[in-house]
């Protein structure tokens, strides 16, 4: 998978078009996925589809999550709906900001990358990922499940698995746009661990003294 595939008038050859194919091949070699879909000159509504798809990945691990440890202010429907609109509509404005002012920020350390290529880096980077979020919230439900309601023990494993989750993330978002602005992938797979773990941090900070 990580040889270059053979591309006929800007596109994949049908045998290696499959999205299944496509997103295996990530996992195992982000930086040749990305630039092979930059050389594709992707539509806009191509990366809108991979942006809207993750979010729809994402409202169903948070959805799933919601089950486990639901909200004692707000029925699980209403939160459910709540989620929906917030992944459908917020998520997807938060990506085009991000990719827009990592794009700048890359930039003025040293990319090279168009804003073209920094939204296909930065959305197939989290489209690939979301089936890890997927899947640790369905460990989020086995584990529940497990142990039972009237467990003693709590939900100590809800956070961890949600740690856990955003590091696919960070490193596929990571790869995607080291190869979208030609830089190394180790530094700004740093940057954005760094930026993250004070992001929850602050989150936490804020939760704990009722902010949000």
């Amino acid at each position: 998978m990580a040889q270059e595939f053979d591309i006929t008038h800007g596109h994949f050859e049908e045998r290696h078009a499959g999205m299944a194919w496509r997103i295996a091949d990530a996992w195992l070699h982000m930086g040749t996925s990305t630039r092979r879909l930059i050389r594709e000159h992707p539509s806009e509504g191509r990366l809108l589809f991979y942006v809207l798809m993750a979010d729809i990945v994402v409202f169903l691990s948070w959805t799933l999550k919601t089950v486990v440890v639901p909200h004692p202010d707000a029925p699980i429907p209403l939160r459910v709906s709540l989620w929906l609109v917030l992944m459908l509509m917020g998520r997807t404005a938060i990506m085009y900001g991000f990719a827009a002012v990592a794009g700048a920020v890359l930039k003025l350390l040293g990319g090279q990358g168009t804003w073209r290529d920094t939204r296909a880096g930065v959305f197939w980077g989290g489209f690939v990922a979301a089936p890890f979020s997927l899947f640790a919230a369905l460990v989020t439900v086995a584990l529940a499940a497990s142990y039972g309601p009237g467990s003693g023990t709590g939900s100590w494993y809800v956070i961890p698995l949600y740690w856990v989750s955003l590091i696919p993330f960070i490193w596929y978002i990571s790869g995607g746009l080291a190869e979208a602005q030609r830089m190394r992938f180790a530094p700004i797979f740093l940057g954005l661990s760094v930026l993250t773990v004070c992001a929850l941090f602050a989150a936490l900070v804020a939760s704990a003294r009722g902010i949000i």
